[in-house]
This record gives structure tokens, C-alpha cells and sequence, in this order.
């Protein structure tokens, strides 16, 4: 019941009712990412923006743009005419595995005196000098 109501109502939580039913009117599925990420194109031009093919992204779970890979990224945005299923990103060796923002998470960074880390820090140094109003 409580996801039935959190489709109905809460775009945040992956794709409301009504934009499955618009996908199933008017789109076909062009892939997967890793994350779970599914990818729709329309199928036809009708309202679509100037000559491109609208195209969407339905999350998997909590709706959040840097969970979308640059690949599918490029395509969303027409950077790339062939989704990554069909035409792959070349990436370096050097290049890191894409990570969503890890902000707000428990897997967020915490440097040495957060408050998230006890809130200890290092005391300053000999150059630092508190100010005080004159």
C-alpha cells in the first residue's frame, strides 16, 4: 500500500503513475545502467523539443541526477546520437569509477574534525591569531 501511494504521489521516489503510463504510450526502452537506471526514448517526434527525440531516465529508488553515469549522461543531453548500450563510452585507463554524490549518506567524506567524526581537530598552529573586535 505504501509504495502504491508513493507512486501515486512523490516524483522523488522513482516515476510517478503518470509517467509510466506516458513511457508505455509513447517510449521504448533503450537500456539499464549499473545502478538499476532504466532509459527510454519516444518513439516518434510529436513532443518532442525542436528535432530530437524526447528522452528519459526512471531511477531506481531515490531520484538523484548524479546517480547517472556520464555515458548515459552524454546521451540524455544528445551529446551522443547512440545510447552507450550500442556505441559504449571509451574511457582511459586513468579515469576512476563513476560515483554518485555521496553527501547526506553515511558513506560521505568526514574530514578529521567534523562533527561527524567526533568533532575533534588538530589545534592551530603558531601563525594563527584569534580576532577580537577593537
Amino acid at each position: 500500500m505504501t509504495s502504491l501511494l508513493k507512486t501515486l504521489f512523490t516524483w522523488w521516489n522513482g516515476a510517478t503513475t503518470g509517467i509510466h503510463f506516458t513511457i508505455a504510450r509513447r517510449g521504448r526502452f533503450v537500456g539499464q545502467d549499473d545502478y538499476g537506471n532504466r532509459y527510454y526514448e519516444a518513439k516518434d517526434a510529436r513532443d518532442s523539443y525542436g528535432k530530437h527525440r524526447r528522452r528519459w531516465v526512471i531511477y531506481n529508488g531515490y531520484a538523484e541526477a548524479s546517480k547517472v553515469p556520464p555515458d548515459w549522461h552524454g546521451w540524455l543531453h544528445y551529446t551522443f546520437d547512440e545510447p552507450p548500450t550500442v556505441a559504449p563510452l571509451l574511457t582511459k585507463p586513468w579515469e576512476k569509477e563513476h560515483r554518485p554524490n555521496l553527501s547526506g549518506t553515511i558513506y560521505a567524506y568526514r574530514p578529521k574534525g567534523s562533527l561527524a567524526r567526533g568533532g575533534e581537530r588538530q589545534r592551530a598552529t603558531g601563525d594563527y591569531e584569534a580576532w577580537t573586535p577593537e
